[in-house]
This record gives structure tokens, C-alpha cells and sequence, in this order.
């Protein structure tokens, strides 16, 4: 179970490679106009939506990048397979459907429906158009029907699998978040600790997409706590008011980024340069604008147990910040620019003090993280659990200054001549650094013919499980590697 979520992570990193370009867009928004929004600057106006853009859609990036990533082969179809799941289910299960349905009010349809388009959705629908692309990409219909043969017949197949999801989760779905509802007005009385309980499910719920529902409990008007309105209007109890955003600042503002500093620091030496690109715009992004998904689906997936521990310390500093006398609180989210904005806020109480408070924070987040990545070998950014003797990889392949393109293409032919040649290969695929190749016979792979290319080094997983390892120039000697078996299969 562990492996497999850890591959639906690495399909992940996709997708996630997007959100960075997100928040340096949302920073540069609300660099320009703090009071939000950008309505006082075209300029500004422009950046946040372009960054919103992105991060609205997350769950659709979601379905596409799964569905390639968990996909026996890298291609078109399977994230076309995943892009009909994610519309079918989402259209079919509308409120504005399910109010076609039956034949209510759009105002009588539950609110889970409106919150349909979540990060939980988008990947079952990546899974869903994977798992179809997977099991009929090869089917040969009648001769009546040869057009939707081998892949085209995959989005039909994806479609009514898509609507049977839809079917179940029409029952399941308003079930879940109801449920989520219901439980935080349960702990909505335990003052200070009900705080630090509703930070550690805030983040936990992150990956699934539900945490909305407890957001609609505590932040809104849903059960008369309404802490983000009343923060802002001064309708609220100075000194309580706001305790449900104030414990998100020094997590997302100083935790955060010391954790992604702690992941940068245990990457492994080659893979330094890869992490460091992705670990520090999404820094960047939770410092200054408050987004933290960047950084936090850089990890949740590869190492869940790193986000537990991450959900947890979100809950003591939620707890801490409650019964101090210290109120913050944000209209978007508790990074650097709402804080600032904050400190003018009606019900603001010390919010100077969020800063030896972040500092605590910090260096919690460094040294835990660091500990429990070193000490349980947490698969963070950089530390993929595709590799096995660490001192045979280097940063990157030695290639030519010059003709390049040609350099790969003759890297890729050495490299599948060494691999037995096209006929040896079942599948395969690549990753950050290396190809990886499932062979059919493994004595036809000549170790010593792929290491004469000159590449940083090569493991074996298991007799049939070949990993090349490239560096982070894969991409280049993969697509020519393709374009080889690809010819050879003719």
C-alpha cells in the first residue's frame, strides 16, 4: 500500500511542478498591491489571476498527472482518459445537476456537491483513467466497430467507469462531508485545544480535498463562528476572535519553509539541484502569500508519514497561538502579506508576536523533519526510493557542449543495445534522474555496453527491473530511447 501511494505521489510531481509558477505570480501580485486582490493595479490584477489559474485547478491537474503517471506507458491517451473521468464525475455530480436530478431548488441541494472539484476527485479520476487505459489499450473489437480499437476505445470505456463512480459517490460523497461537518462543530467548544484539533485535520484532510468542510464550520457562518468575517468587521470577542486562523502563521510563514530547508539539506547529493528548484519556490510561495500546496504535495504523497508529523505540529501551534494573547488573521491565507495587513485589523491582538513564535516554529520543523527523514528514510524530494548504491550517481551526465540532440541519440541507442534491444523490452518509463525498464530476459542486458555511454551508473531492483541512471538530462535520452523501441516494435 505504502509503495503504491508513493507512485501515485511520483505521478504527482507532475502536476505539482506547475503550482511554483503559481505562487511566484501570487507574490509578485501582492507585492505590488497588498490590500488585495489587485484592485488597485492592472498589473496586480493580472499576476493573482494568472496564479489562480493554476491553483483553482489543482484537482484537474491532479486527474491528468495521475492518470499519466500510473499508466503502464507514457502517453496522450491516458491523460485524455483521465481529463473524461474528471469531467464526467464532476458534471454529473453538479449542484446544478443534482438539482436537475431531483427536481429540488439549488438551494436544497447539499453543500458537498459544491465542493465536488477537489483534489480527492481529481485523483480517483487519474486512477480511473489509468487503470482503464491499462486494461484495454490492447482490445480489439469486432471488425463492425475496428475505429475504437486498442486506444481509442480507452475515453469510451473511461466514460461509463466514470459514470459508475459517479453513481456511488451521488450517495457517498454528501455522507463524507457531512460527517466532517458534524465533526467540527463537535470539537467548536473545547476552546483552545478544539483549535489545535481543527489545525491537525485542516492539513490532513488537504490531500483529499475535504478540509472545506471544516473550513465552511470555523472560518464561516455555518454554526455562528464566522472567525474570518468577524475578525475583519470587529464584530467579534477581542481576544477569541480569530484563534482558528492566528496558529497557521507561524507554521506557514516559518514552519514550512525550515521544513522545506530540512528536506533540501537530506537530499541526496546528486539530487540537490532537483529538490532545490521545487522545495524553494514553494518556500517562497507559503512565506509570502501563505499557499502552501507547492510545498506540501511535494511530500504528502512520498512520504504521508512526513505530513502526519507536519499535520500534528500545525495542531500544537494552533493550540499555543490559542491561548496566547496573540490574534492574527487573513482574508486569503496567514502568509507574510496578511500578516502585515492584519496588524490594523479591529480584533488584531500582538501580532508582532508571530514572529519569535515563527522562530520557534522554525526550528522545530528543521529538526524534526530532519530526524524523521534520517531516521524512518522518508522518501522527500530528492530522496526517491528509486536508486540503490548512492555512489555511483553523479548530478548530471557529462554530455558535449555542442550537438547535444546527436549526443543523446547515440547515448539511447547504447543504451538499448545494452538492454537486449526492443524485443527485450516489456515496459518502461522515467523518473527525475533515470529510465526505468522492465526486461524480459534479464541475461541479455549487457551492463558493461550501458556504462561505456558514460552514464553516472546503473541498478538493478530486481533481475528483470533495470534502472539507468542519467541525471537530470533524462527526459532528453528517454525520448530518444522511445523513438528507438518504437521503430524496432514496427
Amino acid at each position: 500500500m505504502m509503495k503504491y501511494l508513493q507512485r501515485i505521489g511520483r505521478s504527482l510531481m507532475l502536476p505539482v511542478a506547475c503550482l511554483p509558477a503559481a505562487g511566484i505570480l501570487y507574490g509578485i501580485g501582492y507585492w505590488i498591491d497588498p490590500s488585495g486582490w489587485g484592485s488597485n493595479s492592472i498589473i496586480a490584477a493580472f499576476c493573482i489571476k494568472a496564479a489562480s489559474a493554476i491553483i483553482d485547478k489543482i484537482p484537474l491537474l491532479f486527474a491528468i498527472g495521475t492518470s499519466i503517471g500510473m499508466a503502464d506507458e507514457q502517453d496522450g491517451a491516458p491523460a485524455l482518459a483521465g481529463l473524461v473521468s474528471w469531467l464526467m464525475i464532476t458534471t454529473l455530480l453538479s449542484s446544478n445537476a443534482v438539482a436537475m436530478y431531483t427536481g429540488k431548488e439549488l438551494s436544497q441541494i447539499p453543500a458537498a456537491f459544491g465542493k465536488i472539484e477537489n483534489a480527492f476527485i481529481g485523483i480517483l479520476s487519474g486512477l480511473i483513467g489509468a487503470t482503464c487505459y491499462n486494461n484495454f489499450k490492447d482490445t480489439m473489437p469486432p471488425e463492425w466497430l475496428a475505429f475504437f480499437s486498442g486506444k481509442r476505445c480507452v475515453a469510451v470505456v473511461t466514460a461509463f467507469v466514470a459514470a459508475l463512480a459517479a453513481v456511488v459517490l451521488y450517495y457517498v460523497w454528501p455522507l463524507v462531508y457531512g460527517a466532517l461537518e458534524k465533526f467540527g462543530t463537535s470539537i467548536a467548544d473545547l476552546g483552545p485545544i478544539g483549535a489545535g484539533i481543527y489545525g491537525i485535520f485542516n492539513r490532513a484532510l488537504i490531500p483529499l480535498g475535504l478540509h472545506h468542510a471544516l473550513n465552511a464550520v470555523f472560518w464561516f457562518d455555518t454554526i455562528g463562528i464566522n472567525d474570518l468575517a468577524k475578525f475583519w468587521s470587529g464584530a467579534g470577542v477581542k481576544g477569541v476572535t480569530g484563534m482558528y486562523m492566528t496558529g497557521f502563521f507561524p507554521v506557514m510563514m516559518f514552519g514550512l519553509v525550515a521544513g522545506a530547508y530540512a528536506m533540501y539539506r537530506t537530499a541526496k547529493p546528486e539530487k540537490k539541484t532537483v529538490a532545490k528548484s521545487l522545495l524553494l519556490a514553494g518556500a517562497f510561495a507559503a512565506f509570502f502569500t501563505g499557499i502552501t500546496e507547492p510545498l506540501e504535495f511535494s511530500f504528502m504523497f512520498l512520504a504521508p508519514g512526513l505530513y502526519l508529523i507536519h499535520a500534528l505540529l500545525t495542531g500544537v501551534f494552533m493550540t499555543i497561538c490559542a491561548y496566547l494573547p496573540v490574534r492574527c488573521g487573513f482574508n486569503f491565507s496567514a502568509g507574510m502579506v496578511d500578516w502585515i495587513l492584519s496588524f490594523r485589523a479591529p480584533m488584531a491582538v500582538n501580532p508582532w508576536m508571530i514572529i519569535p513564535i515563527g522562530i520557534a516554529a522554525a526550528v522545530i520543523y528543521y529538526v524534526v523533519f530532519t530526524w524523521a527523514i534520517k531516521t524512518f528514510d522518508l522518501k522527500t524530494p530528492g530522496r526517491e526510493d528509486d536508486d540503490i548504491d548512492d555512489s555511483i550517481v553523479k548530478p548530471i551526465m557529462p554530455l558535449p557542449k555542442k550537438d547535444a540532440k546527436r549526443d543523446f541519440t547515440e547515448t539511447a541507442a547504447l543504451i538499448l543495445e545494452g538492454l537486449g534491444g526492443a524485443e527485450n523490452i516489456e515496459s518502461y518509463d522515467y523518473c527525475a534522474t533515470r529510465i526505468r525498464v522492465n526486461v524480459k530476459d534479464s541475461s541479455q542486458v549487457d551492463e558493461r555496453k550501458i556504462k561505456s555511454t558514460g552514464i553516472p551508473g546503473l541498478t538493478r531492483l530486481s533481475p528483470t527491473n533495470v534502472q539507468v541512471v542519467i541525471g537530470t538530462r533524462v527526459q532528453f535520452v528517454y525520448d530518444a530511447l522511445k523513438k528507438f523501441i518504437e521503430l524496432g516494435s514496427e
